[in-house]
């Protein structure tokens, strides 16, 4: 406690009181600021999450674009995915060590510095080598720039709202995919990307700016590296690395593709590595003894499925409005709804966080996604983008609005358990959302995939010339042709192949329903196992975080005192 009582500011000479340390190593102080100062802290904040959650929400709005620009193949196009999750995915525990061993500051001025660094390559030397290099920088520093959003945003809160800060840095970053993908048509001018690289540039080059003049409070810092940090953080890369790739390509290329079963391989010997070192150390970065208990895994598997869950709106449907014909230019309004929605749920998330029952909001969010996507089941051919507004904004409100008290519930045990546990939380938080997300996007896409085939089978046994609806199909479509083409046999082929274009299309549809409908049992499964507990609790009057709880609060008055 000595180390907490003499903490100075390095640069006025301002002695910290007791209330004003930071709980963590690492975390920086919380003075008290004036309002104005506090406002600029949490306008930074906001802007911070913005930026953080764009490098990865850019890259999927703009996947076509790049393709096209770098004229890249699907898998081309898959291996930027991949080098942005597999760094994304694992670096948080590396950066919470960075920050406890080198201080607040060096950690920020690298964080941005990187993310400049990053999208400068993208916008001078554009070409897919540099663009494999920028995303996987990019997903650093979109990691550390989601805790420093946190840091921001803490100084700007009242105190009473401090925590909020958690839910609302991982709310802007899921507000900025839905954002970027309404912003990127005014971006694009014919398929050019010069000017998303150089937005992005403009964005992370203010940021940069922004945290020089307004500096967080200092830090306390300890020795924290060890030798064995280096080989373990290694082969936990390399196996996330390999997941990744193993989640993304699978679905790209296909399941059957040799070399995906070495990528596995790989994934299980690196990981298995890493456990192995981990599990062997006095003082560890991941205590798989604390996260092999049943309170942290049922954690994260929730939190995991609640991103498999959400992938509903990701994949299905985004998807289907491609499958229908619609480019980011006709859903601009659909993604302000999003946004909007996504919004809200951030807001009131925080506003109705309460520590002494998380579970109830995660409970709400999972039974709207479940009614939702059953909604969604009702889509057809002729669905607009405008029928899906309310059921896809419930999902983009629930979203976010379960994940703040999922993150809350494993913060909460973690510092209850001791600060070393910090990291390992994180770490296994950031990769179930991470491998999550992905793993549910692969599912579906094989799931969709198999679905397809079964709809196109079943069209092509009714596509007979003893269906009186098709012959009749295939006459409107030859006298919509006739016009333009006189010749009578190119003028049948022509209605053939429109007509099998639309069985096509109709045949994708069905499949996205099968996908709406698997989703909303999913979640309807996922509810009932999560309710059961929680009711049991409510009835026998227990709280399963009052040891948390009470630790919290004694650690807060300590703090005061």
């Amino acid at each position: 406690m000595a180390e907490r009582d003499t903490l100075v500011d390095e640069v006025g000479g301002y002695r910290f009181k007791p209330h004003e340390l930071p709980i963590l190593p690492g975390s920086p102080a919380n003075p008290d600021h004036p309002p104005a100062r506090r406002a600029a802290y949490l306008a930074i904040g906001v802007y911070i999450g913005l930026v953080g959650g764009a490098q990865n929400g850019f890259l999927l709005a703009n996947t076509g674009a790049l393709q096209a620009r770098f004229a890249l193949t699907p898998v081309e196009a898959g291996w930027l995915t991949v080098a942005f999750y597999s760094t994304y995915a694992c670096v948080s525990m590396l950066l919470f060590r960075v920050r406890q061993e080198f201080g607040i500051q060096p950690f920020v001025r690298w964080a941005m510095a990187g993310l400049v660094a990053a999208n400068f390559v993208q916008m001078i030397a554009p070409g897919y080598y540099p663009e494999l290099a920028a995303r996987a920088v990019a997903g650093i520093t979109a990691s550390g720039l989601s805790a420093l959003a946190i840091y921001y945003l803490m100084q700007g809160l009242p105190p009473a709202m401090r925590v909020g800060g958690l839910v609302i840095s991982l709310g802007l970053s899921q507000i900025a995919f839905p954002l970027t993908r309404a912003i990127s048509p005014a971006l694009l001018v014919d398929g050019d990307m010069s000017r998303v690289f150089e937005f992005q540039f403009a964005l992370s080059l203010i940021g940069f700016g922004l945290v020089y003049l307004l500096r967080l409070p200092p830090a306390i810092r300890k020795q924290t590296f060890e030798r064995l940090d280096l080989p373990s953080f290694g082969l936990f890369l390399v196996g996330v690395a390999a997941l990744c790739a193993f989640l993304i390509q699978g679905r790209i290329q296909w399941w059957d593709a040799p070399w995906l079963g070495y990528a596995l391989v790989v994934a299980i010997v690196g990981l298995g590595g890493c456990f192995l070192i981990e599990a062997n150390r006095k003082s560890p970065m991941l205590d798989l003894s604390w996260l092999s208990s049943r309170s942290i895994l049922s954690l994260a598997a929730i939190g995991a499925t609640v991103r498999v869950l959400v992938a509903e709106q990701g994949f299905g449907a985004s998807g289907m409005f491609a499958a229908l014909g619609y480019g980011n230019e006709q859903l601009t309004d659909y993604f302000w709804v999003l946004t909007g929605a996504t919004t809200a749920g951030m807001v009131l998330s925080m506003l109705r966080l309460d520590p002494r029952d998380l579970t109830r909001p995660v409970l709400f969010a999972i039974l709207v996604i479940s009614l939702a996507a059953f909604a969604d089941t009702r889509s057809g051919v002729m669905t607009r983008p405008q029928d899906l507004y309310l059921t896809q904004a419930l999902i983009a409100f629930a979203a976010v609005f379960a994940m703040g008290p999922i993150m809350m519930e494993g913060m909460l045990r973690a510092l209850a358990a001791g600060q070393n546990y910090v990291i390992s939380f994180i770490a296994v938080f950031s990769l179930s959302q991470s491998i999550g997300g992905l793993a549910g996007i692969a599912g579906l896409s094989a799931f969709h995939t198999v679905r397809l085939k079964t709809h196109l089978i079943d069209a092509g046994s009714t596509l007979t010339l003893a269906n009186q609806q098709l012959g009749a199909a295939l006459a409107d479509a030859a006298r919509r042709i006739a016009p333009l083409q006189s010749d009578p046999a190119l003028r049948q082929q022509a209605a053939g192949a429109r007509i099998s274009q639309e069985a096509g299309r109709e045949a994708a549809v069905l499949a996205f329903n099968d996908i709406f409908f698997l989703i909303g049992t999913l979640a309807a499964v996922t509810f009932v196992i999560v309710f059961v507990p929680w009711l049991i609790n409510k009835i026998r009057g227990r709280n399963p975080l009052a040891k948390e709880l009470a630790f919290i609060a004694a650690l807060s008055a300590r703090t005061k005192s």
